[in-house]
């Protein structure tokens, strides 16, 4: 393989893991961003496929070896709820996937949402995250067991 396929080669793999599909079928979450900076930064991180983890049939990326040890010890602490499918497009029982850079950690949770359009709905409905949590939740729990 020369330079220039190895190139495209390298292109192509890092569009699919943008998308969320791998070679491997596993769905990347969050887009590769390590969940467990939105606890320890505050912020979006990308994380590294070098220190990659499965857990629940899908792959987190982290910036560092102690984030992915951190997330391994303790997995329902640091991943997103509803398999880091958009919150309010799960509310409707649409599996939408998640902008990494639109979330909010509440009550110790990681939620994020399909568009950082949601801080200006948030604003204007101080209610959002509780009109919408229970039907998210039931909505979730029947996609698992489906």
């Amino acid at each position: 393989m020369n330079k220039i396929q190895r190139t495209l080669l390298a292109f192509a793999v890092a569009a699919l893991a943008s998308t969320g599909a791998l070679a491997d079928n596993v769905r990347l979450i969050l887009k590769g961003h390590d969940p467990v900076a939105y606890f320890t930064e505050g912020k979006p991180t990308k994380g590294d496929p070098r220190y990659a983890y499965d857990f629940d049939e899908a792959r987190y990326h982290f910036a560092s070896a102690k984030h992915r040890e951190m997330f391994a010890a303790n997995p329902e602490k640091y991943a997103p709820q509803f398999g880091g499918y958009c919150t309010g497009s799960m509310a409707r029982g649409v599996r939408n996937e998640g902008d990494p850079n639109a979330w909010v950690i509440r009550d110790g949770r990681l939620y994020v949402f399909g568009n950082t359009g949601v801080y200006d709905t948030m604003a204007k409905e101080s209610d959002y995250m509780e009109k919408r949590l229970p039907n998210a939740t039931k909505n979730w729990k029947a996609a698992k067991s489906s």
